[in-house]
């Protein structure tokens, strides 16, 4: 087995803007706010970063900023993915340059692949940079899965450590474990199922519940490593209908209203996507409230 990068949970932390840009001051104070609540991974730049929206200056800065701010209190992934292997390859050296523990590599979107193509991109970018490599599948967003025996051929590379996996089929999860369990950490890509894929010997997640609830995020998966299934599994279906209104309109729409709502810079989000409808905000601050949050 592969150096473990973190294990508990990793907040896919916002990126907090405005009209005139990222508002790093609210960024400084959300990672801040992060390490002192005990969450176990910070990433930075992922889908809930809205990656696709940031300027290449941008996604540089945030990278290096984010770093200066943690100052590497806790593990630090970057979201280097991209459809375009050759950028893939360029942002995953400037992580690997800046001091980031992985890269996070999303599937390729639109173009897409097959799964011989997934082997050679990934390949690629892992030969690149001696940095840790996290493969991304989400089918959501990607149009295509990572299928077990492709995980298990690029489980072979050595800087190829792990998976983030939001496929949302247990069976093909547990298909991917029986092939490279032992060649690949796994860490869960939906909120809605770490204690399950804990059962599957998931070492965490990469959350957005976390963005707002780190503390009992970390709690959540610790409990499990623990031996305390029942702690685990019954913060999971509490902390449920929270999970079901981050995921009621386009991630991150929610998140960026709920982090705003906690004093983490404004509401804003970048075209194409637009600020959470009122009603399903008052439901989820609600809901909120209820997991002692003060909105």
């Amino acid at each position: 087995m592969k150096k473990v990068i973190f294990r508990g949970a990793c907040t896919a932390l916002v990126t907090p803007m405005n009209e005139k840009g990222v508002d790093y001051d609210a960024l400084e104070r959300l990672i801040n706010w992060q390490i002192e609540e005990g969450i176990d991974a910070l990433l930075i730049c992922g889908t809930t970063g809205e990656c696709a929206t940031l300027s290449d200056e941008e996604h540089r800065e945030v990278f290096q900023k984010a770093m200066d701010f943690s100052g590497h209190r806790v593990p630090m992934i970057a979201g280097t993915g991209s459809n375009d292997t050759a950028y893939a390859i360029e942002l995953t050296k400037v992580a690997y340059d800046m001091g980031y523990d992985a890269g996070l590599l999303v599937s390729p979107y639109y173009n897409k692949t097959t799964q011989a193509g997934l082997i050679a991109m990934y390949t690629a970018i892992a030969d690149s940079s001696p940095m840790p490599e996290i493969l991304y599948n989400v089918p959501g967003r990607t149009g295509m899965n990572i299928e077990p025996k492709t995980y298990a051929a690029l489980g072979k590379h050595p800087n190829i450590v792990g998976i983030k996996e939001a496929n949302g089929d247990m069976e093909k999860i547990v298909e991917t474990m029986a092939y490279a369990g032992d060649d690949l950490c796994l860490w869960s890509g939906e909120d809605g199922m770490i204690t399950p894929m804990l059962s599957m010997g998931a070492d965490g997640v990469i959350s957005v519940l976390s963005n707002i609830l780190p503390k009992k995020t970390s709690e959540l998966c610790h409990a499990y490593f623990r031996g305390d299934v029942k702690k685990s599994a019954q913060m999971q279906l509490e902390l449920t209908p929270l999970i079901k209104m981050l995921f009621c309109e386009t991630n991150p729409i929610p998140a960026r209203a709920a982090v705003a709502a906690l004093g983490f810079g404004e509401n804003y989000v970048r075209l194409p996507l637009v600020p959470m409808t009122e009603a399903n905000q008052a439901r989820m601050f609600e809901l909120m409230r209820e997991q002692g949050l003060n909105v």
